[in-house]
């Protein structure tokens, strides 16, 4: 296990223009997503393991929250002084289409956090447990029940802090150069790729009652049509990367291996 202080570089060495270090890309990635593959070490073999999350802030600044089984492994992993991670969260927002399959692509919005999680207090568990159901599902904590405290106890939350993180970001359309002697008969272009919300599909008890969704159940749906809506519209005016300008590229001083 590396030392409390050691990070790794978080400079992306290949196509560094993709590179983001504004925060506000960093918010805008983890608050779309639902799932983040939280890669460790143990018994000196790599693995990763999916999680859903929440992005939440318990007093100390933003944290990414990862919940499960108290039983579970990367929580007994954690023990009393945390264990070293690296979550990362993609949005796979567009297959392109060039000419030649060496010219295609994707385009992407990736997050990589890196650091040590830690388990949350169990005085502040509770209020990490809403943090989540409040990222992964708005407004339904106002339609059910509260949380017994038997389901807290037997529930752990994870915490991550924010300040180590890399972003990468591809946003454009098919990088070709009029010349470049392929045959322009075929079609270059992307394929728009969204999470969308499919008709809800009632519990039993739900048909049984014919009760309709709740508040939340619609909100979220409408959210990630407006999301993929709003992808594809800009998609339609993204420049090719030829014409694209370069942002800048400077890491940000949290960062300190290289991400390609």
């Amino acid at each position: 296990m590396p030392a409390p202080d050691a990070m790794p570089s978080l400079t992306v060495r290949r196509l560094r223009d993709r590179q983001q270090t504004d925060p506000a890309v960093l918010s805008a990635v983890l608050a779309e997503g639902f799932v983040a593959h939280v890669g460790l070490v143990r018994d000196g073999f790599p693995i990763v393991l999916p999680y859903l999350y929440g992005v939440g802030d318990l007093g100390a600044g933003p944290v990414l929250l990862l919940h499960g089984s108290t039983g579970g492994g990367l929580f007994l992993d954690a023990g009393e002084e945390g264990v070293p991670v690296s979550a990362t969260v993609t949005h796979l927002d567009g297959i392109v289409f060039a000419r030649s399959t060496f010219d295609s692509s994707a385009n992407y919005r990736s997050a990589m956090v890196v650091g040590r999680a830690t388990v949350v207090p169990t005085e502040l568990r509770a209020e990490a447990l809403r943090q989540v159901a409040d990222h992964l599902m708005p407004g339904r904590r106002a339609e059910v029940r509260e949380m017994t405290a038997k389901e807290v106890r037997q529930t752990q939350v994870l915490q991550l802090p924010l300040d180590a993180a890399s972003v990468k970001v591809r946003a454009a359309g098919v990088g070709e150069a009029p010349d470049d002697g392929e045959d322009h008969r075929v079609w270059a272009g992307v394929l728009p790729v969204a999470l969308r919300a499919g008709v809800p599909v009632p519990g039993s008890l739900a048909a049984a009652a014919a009760t309709a969704p709740d508040p939340s159940v619609v909100a979220l749906a409408a959210r990630l049509a407006g999301a993929a809506d709003g992808r594809e519209a800009r998609l339609a005016s993204a420049p090719s990367p030829a014409s694209a300008p370069s942002p800048a590229s400077a890491p940000s001083p949290a960062s300190g291996t290289d991400r390609g």
